[in-house]
């Protein structure tokens, strides 16, 4: 399974004592394939700079290209279906880019795609998320 994570999932997962810290888990365990662009792995950098100490974040960006379950996107197209906050756009663009199965957000910005029919992507919260990858449902 492709995913495209946004990084308000990515900061609550990092930590060992976070109660989301089963994703990060999941990830390091293979059971999904995280897709990522360069733009994004620059918030993810700036973002969890500012909640963890630059050894954990340096140990998070390496995995992201060490690990073979994580695939660079270059967005060829740009779709801007995210007003609101067109800084979201890029996880879009990348999960279009990448035949992503879902984007996992908790992010309310996200639900505008729920009434967009193309293109059709998939946005679950991180506790849907929790149910497909660790107990098989949707």
């Amino acid at each position: 399974m492709k995913i495209v994570l946004d990084t308000n999932c990515l900061l609550v997962a990092v930590a060992e004592t976070a109660p989301h810290h089963w994703l990060w888990q999941a990830f390091i365990a293979r059971k999904f394939t995280l897709c990522y662009t360069s733009e994004m792995l620059q918030e993810y950098e700036e973002l969890l700079l500012r909640y963890y100490s630059p050894q954990t974040v340096e140990f998070v960006i390496e995995l992201l290209f060490s690990l073979p379950n994580t695939e660079q996107i270059i967005p060829y197209y740009k779709w801007n279906l995210i007003s609101a906050d067109p800084d979201d756009n890029k996880f879009v663009d990348c999960a279009f880019n990448a035949g992503a199965d879902v984007i996992v957000s908790n992010d309310k910005h996200f639900k505008i795609l729920k009434t967009i029919n193309f293109p059709k992507l998939n946005v679950v919260d991180i506790d849907l998320f929790k149910e497909i990858v660790l107990y098989g449902s949707e």
